[in-house]
């Protein structure tokens, strides 16, 4: 064997088909898959078995009161309900789990004396971490629509701001919805990822990363602030609406498309910095 076929090559360590395999592994992924598919399936159970399972789809001019009317928006309610916590929560667990458990299990340094370089460490762990919030994502999309068909009927999409739409637009505008609350979760993943290269204790990190995204949306729901809650980038998080009348509205989506994003990249920033610089035999 020569020099040439023994030498190193960062480039093979620790890739993100290493990495996808190594957290599909993981219990917390596979809840996380389940939780995804068990909220559409309770919700429906709810409605058909409940006492008054007609109440929840009254057709009054609400998303929620058109939940039954068909596939897309059962759909558009179920993001509806697990976008303001469940996802939030997911996505803070994907992020803010992936280094801190590293680190509390000693398996980090490790890793790193591979020697697996730092940046290469968490470029692959935060693809990952994005890739299975996506999958759980895609899952409870999936899931809501294949089960409200069968229950529902497949009748398109009609709006809560009036009016319905072919099948052709309903599945455009259940496309520019998921992408949006799918972008919007780039907020607490950035905030969970932070937090797991600062503390060694995943499930600080991801408390943490929930919290705050918590404490935003209270301070968002203060009207006393006026346009200031405009500066917060969760008070986009329901800018997903606009996609609903008959013409898409795209101003307050591109905000907040624009604020996911750079926050997301920022908060990545700041980590890689301080992972630079952080000791990881201590």
């Amino acid at each position: 064997m020569t020099a040439t076929d023994v030498s190193y090559n960062a480039r093979a360590t620790l890739t993100v088909r290493v990495e996808l395999i190594r957290q599909l592994r993981r219990r917390r992924t596979l809840v996380a898959f389940v939780l995804a598919v068990a909220l559409p399936l309770i919700v429906v159970a709810a409605v058909k078995l409940g006492p008054d399972a007609r109440a929840f789809g009254d057709g009054d001019l609400d998303l929620v009161g058109l939940a039954t009317a068909g596939p897309w928006n059962f759909t558009l309610t179920m993001l509806l309900f697990a976008s303001g916590f469940l996802l939030t929560i997911i996505a803070a667990m994907f992020l803010g789990d992936t280094v801190a458990s590293e680190a509390s299990w000693s398996t980090m340094r490790y890793l790193l004396a591979a020697p697996v370089p730092r940046r290469r460490f968490l470029r692959s762990k935060v693809i990952v971490g994005l890739i299975l919030t996506a999958v759980t994502l895609l899952i409870l999309v999936a899931t809501a629509f294949v089960v409200a068909l069968f229950v529902f009927g497949s009748a398109p999409l009609t709006s809560p701001l009036g009016g319905s739409f072919d099948v052709a637009t309903s599945w455009q505008r259940l496309g520019i919805v998921t992408a949006y609350i799918g972008i919007q979760l780039l907020i607490p993943a950035g905030i969970a990822f932070l937090m797991s290269v600062l503390t060694d204790v995943p499930l600080g990190a991801v408390g943490a990363a929930v919290l705050i995204v918590i404490i935003l949306n209270i301070i968002d729901a203060i009207d006393a602030l006026g346009d200031l809650r405009r500066l917060l980038p969760t008070d986009y998080g329901a800018a997903w609406v606009d996609a609903l009348g008959q013409q898409v509205v795209w101003n307050d989506m591109a905000i907040g498309v624009s604020y996911a994003v750079v926050t997301f990249a920022v908060l990545v920033g700041i980590a890689v910095l301080r992972f630079d610089r952080k000791d990881v035999l201590s």
